[in-house]
């Protein structure tokens, strides 16, 4: 499979949930955007949190009572050719969102019905059957034509809280993936299931590849592990404040054996060397800030009448997050 070029496909994505996906994924989207690169959000979690974040109301109604029409424009009305077997997915735009230079192609609770075909089309695909194929990278293939018309630097998937066949054809689409995580016995836990998950998914790519027609569309499945963005951090009593330092200091611990070495034993390239290259930086607990933002549908740092330290840490923190991006994923 040829090398693919920019845009740079990136997932926040952790099989647990509450940990802050959406928020993250839509800031730090911003903090690029604000260095002048360009982003493109994918809607693909059939929750539309993202969308819901980003545009109003009136017009997230107004496009899901269109998204089954000839003029829909939702991440739905661009695969429902797909799940119709009627054709290729549909290049249906996107729309820029306040931030200048970060656009989104909105997402649809319809997009369920996607997901129900997808464990039909990967199972397709090990018949070594055609519409298997174009079926399991179907999403990969509606980017690929969006980012081809428009010049877009990142690409950056919205993932819901599960390791269904929906994330699988996400995760086995991007070249990184970001794992953010709260600091809490779940998230511990989670981190193994996520570590087995992905060397299971980048097998079964791995397969397809070497069975494969010659004009058969696939997924890199090669997504390589960026980084980790712990969150969510709070001003506790001296008790709870060492309670989440000891479940810190576990999910550092996790990382190694439970992520990085299995991934590594498929290829270094997947992985850096160990935790200490992994961090991407803190996110504190910003408490009703985060709820403003989504309200007014600005990143943090944007939210209007906040107290200004607030929002300023926040740039902080995002744009920090965002020079790590820039820097490792090349």
């Amino acid at each position: 499979m040829s090398a693919r070029r920019k845009p740079i496909r990136i997932a926040i994505f952790n099989n647990k949930g509450g940990v802050g996906k959406t928020t993250l994924t839509v800031n730090i989207a911003a903090a690029l955007a604000e260095t002048r690169r360009r982003v493109l959000l994918v809607d693909s979690d059939p929750q539309c949190n993202m969308t819901s974040y980003l545009m109003d109301d009136e017009v997230i109604d107004d496009l899901l009572k269109r998204s089954d029409s000839a003029t829909g424009k939702t991440v739905w009305s661009a695969l429902r050719p797909v799940v119709l077997a009627k054709g290729d997915p549909i290049n249906v735009g996107s729309y820029e969102t306040s931030i200048p230079g970060m656009f989104i192609l909105p997402g649809d609770i319809r997009l369920s019905e996607f997901e129900e075909e997808l464990t039909t089309f990967w199972g397709e695909s090990f018949q070594r059957k055609s519409r298997g194929f174009s079926g399991t990278a179907a999403l990969s293939s509606l980017v690929t034509t969006m980012t081809a018309d428009e010049s877009f630097d990142y690409v950056f998937y919205d993932t819901g809280p599960n390791i269904g066949p929906l994330n699988r054809v996400i995760l086995m689409d991007c070249d990184y993936f970001v794992v953010p995580a709260a600091c809490d016995l779940f998230s511990v836990r989670a981190i193994n299931t996520l570590g087995r998950t992905l060397v299971s998914w980048i097998g079964g790519c791995n397969t397809l590849v070497n069975i494969a027609p010659d004009d058969a569309s696939l997924l890199q499945g090669r997504p390589k592990f960026l980084g980790y963005i712990p969150q969510r951090f709070r001003v506790y009593a001296q008790d709870m404040a060492r309670k989440h330092s000891e479940y810190f200091s576990r999910l550092v611990q996790k990382l190694q054996p439970d992520l990085i070495a299995p991934l590594r034993r498929i290829s270094a390239e997947l992985a850096p060397l160990s935790v200490s290259e992994s961090n991407l930086g803190e996110v504190k607990d910003f408490a009703t800030l985060v709820l403003h933002s989504q309200e007014q549908g600005v990143p943090l740092w944007r939210v209007r009448g906040f107290d200004a330290a607030a929002t300023s840490g926040a740039q902080e923190v995002f744009s920090n997050i965002a020079s790590q991006i820039i820097k490792r994923a090349i």
